[in-house]
């Protein structure tokens, strides 16, 4: 399990309104900020940062990492689709529009996104995972290495 995760960054102002927005809609709160550090938690009560957004404690420059990307879970299609067009309101660019991603697996749902800075994010769901009653179910359903179809639940 990962504990949290850090995303570097060289203007902490700058970002700061386009994180507090996207992440707000996945459920995620600012809990903590100095001129160099923010915080962000699940609003369910949690008090351990899981996302840091930060300047590079080495001094030098925040860089993009070529083939990095942050995946954030969704509830929902809908907050799938909040989460995208809210990032672009804070000064995030389009990395792929909401949809479903078939090659991943079918109920797979997300869209990708990048931070004023050129960091890239993704809100995801697995809509073949939602219940009838609108709850997410959260057993993983995994893609199998070989065929790429997906097992009916856990790693087969």
């Amino acid at each position: 399990m990962i504990s949290y995760i850090t995303i570097g960054v060289n203007d902490i102002q700058r970002v700061k309104a386009f994180y507090d927005a996207a992440l707000g809609t996945l459920g995620h709160v600012r809990i903590f900020e100095t001129e160099s550090w923010l915080g962000y938690s699940l609003s369910d009560g949690s008090y351990m940062p899981r996302i840091w957004v930060c300047n590079p404690i080495d001094g030098n420059p925040a860089t993009v990492g070529n083939g990095s990307m942050v995946g954030l879970h969704a509830a929902s299609a809908a907050d799938v689709d909040r989460f995208h067009e809210v990032a672009l309101a804070n000064d995030g660019t389009d990395e792929g529009a909401p949809g479903r991603r078939a090659h991943y697996n079918l109920g797979y749902y997300l869209a990708y996104v990048r931070d004023p800075e050129g960091n890239k994010l993704s809100a995801f769901c697995n809509t073949d995972l939602i219940k009838p009653d609108g709850t997410y179910d959260p057993q993983p359903v995994f893609l199998s290495p070989s065929t790429g179809s997906t097992a009916e639940r856990g790693m087969s």
